[in-house]
């Protein structure tokens, strides 16, 4: 692709390194920006420059917040004997959405994965056994997508808390075996939470 501006081509190659945006969206992008009155591209790198400066990751379930205990873990109401773990902030997003689920999260920020270099140590699986180990939480619930990786998790998860005293259990399986969580519909992801099964059971099933 030939560009007729260094500058031009620069903030494309750069708009291109986000996840699905290849050379020709980036583009596309960059030139509806340039139509723009300029203090709205303004508004939009500022937005940016603030949020990676400036955001945080809660110091209990490691959610992005904007203050250092976010607002799901500082929410009296909630159920802080019920842990749901997910993979990111976009499962809690979804899980939020259903209404169905009044407990608080752990979020690992990703799943065990040797091909891809992920390994139970790089995830925040630590700090979870840490809470276990208060003695205050009742169940652990496994809500990861249903993928080798994400059953790899639950699994490495499950051998490290089998020894304490409380619930494990799963989602229900009205996800479909593959299926990324962030993409299923309110209606069904809320179904699953609320008809979540024992953990052990799962292990049967597999």
């Amino acid at each position: 692709m030939e560009f007729s501006s260094k500058l031009l081509e620069k903030a494309v190659n750069e708009m291109s390194q986000l996840p699905g945006i290849g050379k020709r969206t980036a583009l596309r992008l960059v030139l509806h920006l340039l139509k723009q009155p300029s203090e709205q591209t303004h508004f939009l790198s500022q937005a940016l420059t603030i949020m990676r400066d400036e955001v945080k990751f809660c110091i209990s379930c490691h959610n992005i917040s904007d203050v250092e205990l976010c607002e799901i873990c500082s929410n009296k109401s909630r159920n802080h004997k019920i842990i749901c773990i997910v993979e990111d902030i976009r499962d809690v997003m979804a899980i939020e959405n259903t209404n169905q689920f009044k407990g608080i999260y752990h979020v690992l920020g990703g799943k065990i994965s040797p091909i891809d270099g992920v390994g139970p140590s790089q995830l925040n699986i630590k700090t979870l056994v840490e809470k276990v180990k208060t003695g205050t939480i009742e169940e652990i619930i496994f809500a990861l997508s249903s993928t080798m990786e994400g059953d790899t998790t639950n699994f490495y998860i499950y051998k490290q808390l089998k020894d304490y005293n409380i619930k494990t259990s799963t989602i229900a399986r009205g996800i479909a075996v593959g299926d990324e969580l962030e993409y299923a519909d309110e209606v069904t992801l809320g179904r699953s939470i609320v008809q979540r099964v024992p953990f052990e059971n799962s292990l049967k099933n597999n």
